[in-house]
């Protein structure tokens, strides 16, 4: 589609004006862009609260009880699509979108009830396990598929660094609250933080469905409004986007893509489960282990986003963004393989989830910029969640069977280095594509004209 014309300068705000020292806002976007980072703060705070319990309860329930729970969080991902699809379709997103946020409040806060009278309960903690596994990857494409509406391709590049930095701020912000509350109110308020968390969430989104709303009515007559589009289901078939993905390679690439990814990290994720298991047995140390991780991995990341991950799209293109994380995988791998210490798999999880979060995901987001709304909806949300989660069960089983086929822990190091190896070329040829052809694929044009 061509690209959208620029507003009318309004008067530029204070912040607006602070906000151009650290990113590339134009006149009319300062507003959107604040509401984004805000909403995208609260779903990752929200979940990186409470996800250091949900790795506490995966070391009580032990790695073969987890790698069985994997197998219903494939099939829960799978049966979610097609009731999402349905709701997309058929229920304003304007009503939707808050509301989203607003029942998982209602649901971790009755998880956390349950936890606080009993918290060994293990039939609580895997269903809690299984739930936040299945939403938190919804949860996260939910948002994008909304911010890939409001915004243009070319304000993607620009602007999704900074708007996922404030994810990443979030996500610094979760684990920090959870390592320090988690002493005095238990993983049972933790949760409850959570829900608090995920209240602000919602509020949040209706904001920026405020701001797209009056984008909408400033538009001159006949131009297309997103927010009356958003005022409406989708209408069509709910599983739509499995058909989507299946005719079109440039997204049967980006299946390979996120399969590779997936399968590189479950194998990084069990050794961590193995060796941290091994080095701490206090379930409360362990807790703190895993916050303490996620808050470097998280400093590291928001200082990328806001500085470099939308200069490297721009000069470097979303190759580079889609390649470089797999590429440093490989050497972690074979570093892992070489000394299995705990040293060196907290290093190569910060370098994994660091490089995800800075460069990976907002260029997988990039990919689908330009493609049609039910394509960011429908089909995104195929890869996202069931794609993603089919994709970890099987790694969990293979490595499984490897090891007990006697393979060592080197052994299954050295697969995840070919793993991250087929990872690194497929990024590069998708991104090079994106780079060369726009959207690509079956690219289709946008039902709604982008928030300027």
């Amino acid at each position: 589609m061509p690209p959208a014309a620029e507003p009318i300068s309004p008067p530029r705000t204070r912040f607006s004006r602070l906000l151009r020292h650290v990113v590339n806002v134009r006149p009319g976007e300062a507003a959107a862009v604040g509401a984004a980072f805000a909403l995208f703060f609260f779903v990752l705070g929200s979940y990186f609260a409470v996800r250091p319990v949900r790795e506490t309860i995966a070391t009580l329930l032990g790695r073969e009880r987890v790698a069985g729970l994997w197998l219903y969080t494939a099939a829960f991902s799978i049966l979610v699509i097609p009731v999402y699809g349905w709701l997309v379709a058929r229920v304003r997103r304007g009503t939707l979108l808050p509301w989203i946020y607003g029942s998982v409040a209602l649901v971790l806060a009755g998880i956390a009830a349950v936890l606080r009278r009993d918290e060994g309960n293990l039939a609580a903690g895997a269903f809690f396990y299984v739930w936040i596994s299945v939403l938190n990857l919804l949860l996260v494409s939910v948002f994008w598929s909304f911010l890939l509406e409001v915004f243009s391709r070319a304000q993607s590049r620009r602007l999704f660094g900074f708007i996922a930095a404030g994810g990443t701020a979030g996500a610094l912000a979760g684990p920090l609250v959870a390592r320090l509350a988690v002493g005095h109110i238990g993983n049972a308020g933790v949760l409850g933080l959570g829900a608090l968390g995920f209240v602000g969430a919602m509020l949040c989104q209706r904001w920026l469905l405020r701001l797209w709303s009056r984008a909408g009515t400033a538009r001159p007559t006949g131009e297309p409004d997103g927010f009356q589009e958003a005022g409406r289901g989708l209408g069509g078939n709910p599983l739509a986007g499995i058909w989507e993905v299946l005719r079109s390679r440039y997204l049967l690439g980006i299946l390979l893509f996120v399969v590779f990814l997936s399968l590189a990290n479950t194998i990084l994720y069990f050794e961590q489960l193995r060796i941290v298991e091994a080095a701490f047995r206090d379930p409360a140390r362990r807790t703190e282990v895993f916050a303490g991780i996620d808050l470097v991995v998280q400093a590291l990341t928001v200082l990328s986003q806001v500085f470099l991950t939308g200069r490297i799209a721009a000069r470097l293109g979303v190759r580079t963004l889609l390649a470089l994380v797999p590429a440093s995988m490989v050497a972690g791998f074979l570093c892992l393989a070489a000394f299995g210490a705990f040293g060196v798999i907290a290093a190569a999880i910060i370098v994994r989830r660091w490089g995800e979060y800075a460069f990976v995901r907002p260029g997988r987001e990039m990919l689908f910029a330009g493609l049609g709304t039910e394509v960011k909806y429908k089909a995104k949300s195929f890869l996202d969640v069931p794609v993603y989660r089919a994709a970890d069960w099987a790694g969990a089983q293979t490595k499984l069977a490897i090891e007990s086929a006697g393979a060592t822990p080197s052994t299954v190091a050295l697969l995840g280095a070919a793993v991250a190896t087929a990872w690194a070329v497929n990024g590069w040829l998708l991104g090079r594509r994106c780079d060369e052809d726009g959207a690509g694929g079956s690219a289709v044009t946008d039902a709604a004209r982008p928030l300027q």
